[in-house]
């Protein structure tokens, strides 16, 4: 079971220096956070590939790892141990690769906000909050489940019209399929999908 202290923060970043992610668990100015971060990447960049993964800044230590053209790194206390933090840091990258299947920079681009919900769902407060993946990969699935469903819902509402009635079928299968072992999901989807329907022929019988 992984156990740490407390991490101050997170950042990720390519080897271009553009920062992709970051997070921050203590209390900073937005000042104070680009001074970190432009000093930090630089910093690690400029480490030739050999080099400790390990580093003394300021009164905390630095613990970076690149996954291919990312690095992620993170700020601990002194007295925190540099290797499970690097566990943690694995374990949230085995994260990404299980969500988006052998994940990249371009799935942080533009799947950011699933990077950071992950990211939550593993670390609370700087703390690791979850140390099982399929907990973790269970909620964001769910997540998911919900979001597909509310922004079926706000189409079908924009389009107001019978005709629809067999793409609200459909999508109910859809769903269905997915969460076929959450039997309460699917229940919430029929009864979500049924009030679709039912407004869609009263629509067309007026």
């Amino acid at each position: 079971m992984i156990q740490a202290g407390k991490m101050q923060f997170m950042l990720l970043f390519s080897r271009q220096g553009k920062l992709r992610l970051q997070k921050w668990y203590v209390p900073l100015s937005d000042k104070e956070k680009k001074k970190i971060t432009r000093e930090l990447v630089q910093t690690v960049l400029a480490r030739k590939p050999k080099m400790c993964s390990f580093l003394e800044w300021r009164d905390l230590k630095i613990v970076y790892k690149r996954y291919a053209s990312l690095y992620f790194c993170c700020a601990i206390e002194d007295q925190d141990n540099e290797l499970i933090t690097l566990e943690i840091i694995h374990r949230y990258v085995e994260l990404l690769d299980k969500y988006f299947g052998s994940v990249c920079e371009l799935d942080i681009i533009f799947n950011f906000e699933k990077a950071y919900f992950i990211l939550d769902e593993f670390l609370l407060g700087g703390e690791v909050q979850e140390t099982s993946k399929k907990n973790v990969l269970k909620a964001i699935e769910q997540a998911d489940l919900l979001q597909e469903v509310y922004n079926f819902c706000f189409f079908v509402k924009a389009h107001q019209h019978a005709g629809l009635i067999h793409i609200i079928l459909f999508h109910f299968f859809q769903v269905c399929r997915k969460a076929f072992h959450h039997f309460y999901h699917i229940m919430l989807y029929f009864y979500i999908y049924f009030m679709l329907l039912y407004n869609c022929i009263h629509m067309d019988l007026d």
